[in-house]
């Protein structure tokens, strides 16, 4: 009898683990499949991503270290030499500093503008539809077709700029054919095209801000819009001010059209910037190892800048 009894013990745990083994291998079953059928349809844009941005950034990151020349049949490698030419390079140097004093003209500027923007229009109760397209029509006006309009704006002599400059009696400077004032006509084109975009984005920041924390702040004293800005509107934009601070930071250092478009890089090379320099070497010159590293450093700075800026301001952003 207690062999029986001891039998039937050790048989029943065997079934029982069986019957575990089967439902979990049933319940896997449909996982396994879900799985597989999201990897199949995340398949295209894996497939686009790894052609069109992996493989590239991995062909320019091989070609920084040979002598490539658009042209020519062969090439050798020459490890570090076009970053030990790279940072003895005049004008790399001066493209770097330029395109540092626009990014640090631009982004506050930019984005100071817009959010003051959106609060207006957030406060009117009137056209605001109106407003929102007005503000949002340089980001979708192409500047090449603008460029004729920014020239008659910055003209010397018969800008309408320079001539509502006289009417206090000041003389307009030549804002983009002097070396002392090419940029700062550049960054007002940046500004003008950045805080539009802005301008959405914080808009859809205040609309999610619930109007309930405005009438508890307002009991708890804060009475002027300025309190009450300071204590709910600008800690509930956080994560929007952080993402629009990327986003302009990063349209900074990318900036290319307004310079090809409008000065080529002078006068002097005073408007020069990185992404006009690579263009010029890989392009013009034909240097396309040389222009490879210098893109190597380009994305190495955008990197730093991205990782720098989510360690100091995602510790400060509050998330609801």
């Amino acid at each position: 009898m207690p062999q029986h009894s001891s039998l039937r013990d050790g048989v029943q745990p065997a079934q029982r683990l069986r019957t575990q083994t089967a439902i979990g291998a049933a319940a896997t079953d449909p996982d396994r499949r879900e799985a597989r059928i999201a990897w199949l349809l995340a398949l295209p844009a894996i497939t686009l991503l790894v052609l069109f941005i992996l493989l590239p950034t991995a062909a320019v990151i091989v070609l920084g270290f040979t002598d490539f020349e658009l042209g020519y049949g062969s090439f050798r490698f020459v490890g570090f030499e076009n970053y030990a030419e790279l940072f003895s390079d005049r004008t790399f140097r001066r493209s770097l500093w330029n395109t540092t004093i626009y990014t640090a003209i631009v982004t506050p500027v930019s984005i100071v503008l817009a959010l003051a923007i959106a609060m207006l229009i957030e406060a009117e109760t009137k056209g605001r539809a109106f407003f929102r397209t007005v503000y949002f029509l340089p980001v979708a006006s192409l500047l090449v077709a603008m460029a004729t309009v920014w020239q008659f704006l910055f003209h010397p002599t018969i800008g309408p700029i320079n001539t509502f400059l006289a009417v206090f009696g000041i003389a307009g400077p030549n804002w983009l054919g002097a070396s002392g004032t090419v940029l700062y006509g550049l960054s007002i084109i940046g500004i003008w095209q950045s805080v539009g975009f802005n301008m959405v984005l914080f808009l859809a920041g205040l609309t999610a801000i619930p109007r309930e924390l405005y009438a508890a702040a307002e009991v708890d004293g804060a009475k002027t819009w300025f309190d009450r800005f300071r204590l709910v509107t600008w800690p509930m934009l956080g994560p929007t001010t952080l993402f629009v601070t990327t986003i302009s930071i990063i349209n900074s250092v990318k900036v290319f059209e307004t310079v090809k478009t409008l000065t080529e890089g002078g006068p002097n090379k005073a408007s020069e910037v990185l992404l006009f320099t690579i263009y010029q070497e890989g392009f013009v010159y034909l240097r396309v190892g040389y222009a490879s590293a210098m893109t190597v450093v380009f994305l190495a700075i955008l990197v730093v800048l991205m990782f720098l800026q989510y360690r100091v301001l995602d510790r400060k952003v509050h998330y609801a």
